[in-house]
């Protein structure tokens, strides 16, 4: 809302920015605000809407302090975005009490602000990953700068190959050929699209995906227990999705009790637990003939277990072998969960 000298109130169009002398209607909203100590501040604040005569709609006047969500200040969308650099999004929803796409979409308000506010430095070590904008696959993809720790590219219409190339088309021929590595999970159109456009550039698959894949496939395996059986046998399956695929460490004490007991209650579960834990024992190894031999000896382990969803999951390490032993390198030790605390 400004002022002009005469004491009338003028209203900007949110859209185009078009003045207006008159307004379409007011409401009270209740904006949210930065908390002071464990207190949350919400603003009390007079909202307009004008008739615009240039964009021929109903428009929210522009409020300069406002985020891009109207709920919610510039500078609290901007501190929930600093959080999310070093927080996963849904720990940030949790300690703000904010829903996941609410956190998300002024996760990305921030991101645009930083890209906006600093230039991009030629990268040497990139992350590509895709980020879910809303519910029903809709995705956009987020390259980040991986040794300065901050995002510098958000865009693309989806996670295909075309929308990659955009990005590398974006950075210049004279700074693609500056990255020497690319770390992304095993979606084969970041990988066609970065062979294509860096092609001299080492390829690394981020160990967060493919922990995920290894995690979905023993959920496979809970699934399958959990109609093979009944009765009681099936009741310690039940509801214990979540107690399974978590880490150990964040379980609470009776997380751990329900763990240690279904594992006892479960031979199968027990097997494919074991090896989802030993599994992550690959990213420790400096060399990469150590790291594929190790690879090698779990597969094997995998005989005389049926198991198959694990049999499948290491035929997928198998094609993408050398991708995971190039963290092996000294040189590869780069923060791969940067990327992962975006979502």
């Amino acid at each position: 809302m400004l002022l002009d000298l005469s004491g009338h109130k003028k209203t900007g169009c949110g859209c185009c920015g078009k003045i207006h002398w008159s307004h379409y209607d007011k409401k009270v909203r209740l904006v949210r605000d930065l908390s002071c100590g464990d207190a949350r501040i919400y603003l009390e604040v007079e909202v307009r809407r004008v008739l615009c005569r240039k964009c021929k709609k109903v428009k929210r006047e522009k409020l300069e302090w406002l985020a891009g969500n109207p709920f919610y200040t510039k500078r609290f969308a901007y501190s929930v975005g600093r959080k999310c650099r070093t927080m996963t999004v849904k720990d940030v929803a949790k300690e703000f009490k904010l829903d996941w796409d609410t956190v998300k979409t002024l996760d990305k308000e921030y991101m645009k602000k930083q890209l906006r506010r600093y230039p991009v430095a030629a990268p040497r070590v990139i992350g590509i990953d895709e980020i879910s904008i809303r519910k029903g696959h809709t995705y956009r993809i987020v390259v980040s700068d991986l040794e300065r720790g901050r995002p510098i590219w958000f865009g693309g219409k989806d996670r295909s190959k075309e929308s990659l190339d955009i990005f590398y088309q974006w950075l210049g021929a004279k700074k693609v050929k500056k990255i020497r590595l690319a770390v992304m999970d095993m979606w084969k159109a970041f990988e066609k699209s970065t062979r294509e456009n860096a092609f001299h550039a080492a390829i690394l698959y981020d160990k967060f995906h493919v922990m995920r894949h290894l995690g979905e496939a023993l959920d496979k395996v809970r699934k399958m227990e959990y109609a093979r059986l009944s009765g009681k046998e099936r009741s310690y399956i039940k509801g214990q999705k979540y107690t399974l695929l978590s880490n150990r460490e964040n379980l609470t004490l009776d997380g751990r009790k329900a763990l240690k007991k279904l594992l006892m209650a479960n031979k199968r579960l027990n097997t494919a637990y074991l090896l989802k834990e030993s599994f992550g024992q690959l990213w420790s190894y400096k060399t990469g003939g150590w790291s594929r031999k190790f690879f090698d000896n779990w597969k094997e382990s995998l005989k005389w277990q049926r198991l198959k969803p694990y049999e499948k999951f290491a035929e997928m390490i198998e094609k993408h072998c050398d991708g995971i032993a190039a963290y092996s390198r000294p040189e590869n030790k780069v923060p791969l969960g940067f990327v992962e605390g975006l979502k």
